[in-house]
């Protein structure tokens, strides 16, 4: 009895989480999404190598052609002004200066851990990024459980002063396809595309502490959090959508 109002209770919930939901930009297929304290902004970064700033109203403040990258996912390194970006064509991770979008170095990631390949190469890889305490985590969009291939999140730790980064954790959360993650108010959430869920999760505990429906018109692919409250998706589908988050 305890179990079935646990779950009408959930249900509920989930109906009531978002409101207010609406598109505030057109960029097309963008992958990941980051907001930053300092400028009150989001940066966006798109698969076909672009990088955008655009205020929290959608308008767009500036845009750079990175390369030939295929851009899956950025995270803000605020203390020194720099943007962790995920390239998955070379499985690495692109650090930019913020204020020019100059590149500062690309950094290979290797791919294995324990002796497992966890990151092969022309597979799916890196779909989501991170940084939190200085360290960095990512998602590989695998479907394959681990040790054969890892759909987790995978802990890199400080990325400063290194030329490659090693896998030094993972976190076996249970889901697959996580195409973007992000930390607010110090729990990790992660976005799982083909399930369209959200995901709470508390590192500490090491569990899953809730999960929230989310709309299957989404081709969700980043997720961020600001300072009031609001959640931003990036969507495969080339918009930019903002809901209030009400948990």
């Amino acid at each position: 009895m305890k179990y079935f109002l646990l779950i009408i209770l959930l249900i509920f919930s989930t109906k009531n989480l978002f409101a207010k939901e609406k598109i505030i930009a057109k960029i097309p297929e963008a992958s990941g999404i980051v907001y930053s304290q300092k400028s009150n902004t989001l940066f966006v970064v798109n698969d076909e190598g672009s990088i955008y700033e655009i205020t929290l109203e959608g308008r767009l403040l500036r845009e750079k052609k990175l390369g030939d990258f295929d851009l899956e996912a950025i995270t803000i390194d605020e203390e020194n002004n720099r943007l962790l970006v995920a390239n998955e064509k070379k499985d690495e991770i692109i650090i930019l200066n913020l204020k020019k979008f100059s590149i500062i170095k690309q950094m290979k990631i290797k791919g294995k851990y324990k002796g497992n390949k966890i990151i092969k190469k022309g597979k799916d890889g890196i779909e989501g990024l991170t940084l939190y305490k200085n360290k960095i985590y990512a998602s590989n969009q695998s479907n394959k459980p681990y040790p054969k291939e890892d759909s987790s999140v995978i802990v890199i730790l400080d990325y400063k002063d290194k030329k490659k980064l090693e896998i030094k954790d993972i976190i076996d959360h249970g889901y697959k396809d996580i195409a973007g993650l992000c930390f607010y108010k110090d729990y990790l959430y992660l976005v799982s595309d083909k399930g369209n869920l959200l995901i709470k999760y508390d590192i500490k505990l090491k569990k899953v502490i809730k999960e929230y429906k989310l709309s299957k018109k989404y081709a969700q692919e980043g997720i961020t959090f600001d300072k009031h409250n609001n959640l931003y998706i990036a969507d495969d589908k080339g918009k930019i959508i903002k809901m209030k988050f009400n948990e």
